[in-house]
């Protein structure tokens, strides 16, 4: 068994797809799918079931999965702890973060990290809180950027505050509330929206403040970010957006609106609590956040 197999049969776990998963390892993918047969062989199990239009993973291949997790991040941390014996951090960086992400400049504070430690390798994954939050708790990434709604807290990790913001209205430059210094939630309820989806902790921001006011609105869109496509449809007038006050100013071509009883978010940077790299040992330190 090598570390490559497991390797491949993560990328396979995590895509639900032999093709998806030899693109994100760079590999061809009959040369993936012959050396996840060989392991197969080896274990003397199926780790997927695989049909023309559907990959799934087995119970002997969850539990190969999580097994082989653990395998691969000893071996990185086996790979870092030497470096930090000879005065070295070297290794990879596993790093999550929310596409709107404003407490801290992430792009010059990477640039910081990867003058002062080049050995590193940085592996930068963008999602949801609630998906970053799951991948620290399961060891896939060390450190996440997260925003959620000041109900909810982190569980299962280390979490430290970074922020607080209030979320503005973002409309089209042509919207009649563009004209507008202030609205309220009451007048927003009347307007369509776009947001993300359901259960998301983004959603529930807007979601638990509306409700709190004993209002009701429609969401006619939603998008899985709150970026580029997101913009766009405002931009177009098809809908109305609330977004925090701190991430708008990186939108061109839409206007903003102050709302006097506006939704809030707290930002938190999230760790592991166990197993932590030198990597991301020398990230937290670099942002004066240390783990305790």
């Amino acid at each position: 068994m090598e570390l490559q197999q497991m390797r491949y049969v993560l990328a396979v776990a995590e895509t639900n797809s032999f093709t998806r998963a030899a693109e994100q390892c760079r590999v061809v993918q009959s040369a993936l799918s012959r050396q996840i047969a060989r392991l197969e062989r080896e274990l003397g199990a199926r780790l997927f079931d695989r049909t023309s239009r559907h990959v799934r993973i087995t119970p002997a291949g969850e539990a190969f999965v999580a097994a082989a997790r653990e395998s691969l991040n000893a071996a990185e941390r086996a790979v870092a702890d030497v470096g930090a014996v000879t005065g070295e951090v070297r290794g990879r960086l596993a790093l999550g973060l929310i596409p709107t992400v404003a407490a801290v400049d992430v792009p010059a504070a990477l640039s910081r990290f990867r003058d002062r430690y080049p050995q590193v390798r940085l592996d930068i994954r963008v999602g949801g809180s609630e998906d970053l939050t799951e991948q620290v708790k399961q060891g896939r990434i060390e450190v996440a950027f997260l925003g959620l709604p000041p109900s909810t807290r982190p569980d299962g990790v280390n979490a430290r505050e970074l922020a607080r913001d209030r979320l503005v209205a973002v409309v089209a430059p042509d919207h009649p509330l563009a004209g507008e210094p202030v609205v309220d939630l009451a007048r927003l309820a009347t307007e369509t929206f776009i947001d993300l989806p359901p259960r998301s902790a983004a959603r529930a921001q807007s979601d638990e403040a509306f409700a709190a006011a004993g209002l009701s609105r429609e969401v006619a869109f939603e998008v899985t970010t709150a970026d580029f496509m997101m913009a766009r449809l405002v931009r177009q007038g098809l809908a109305i957006a609330l977004l925090p006050s701190t991430y708008v100013p990186h939108l061109t071509g839409l206007a903003t609106v102050e709302i006097t009883d506006a939704p809030t978010r707290v930002e938190y940077l999230i760790w592991s609590g166990t197993g932590r790299t030198p990597a991301a040992t020398a990230f937290l330190g670099l942002l004066g956040l240390p783990a305790r």
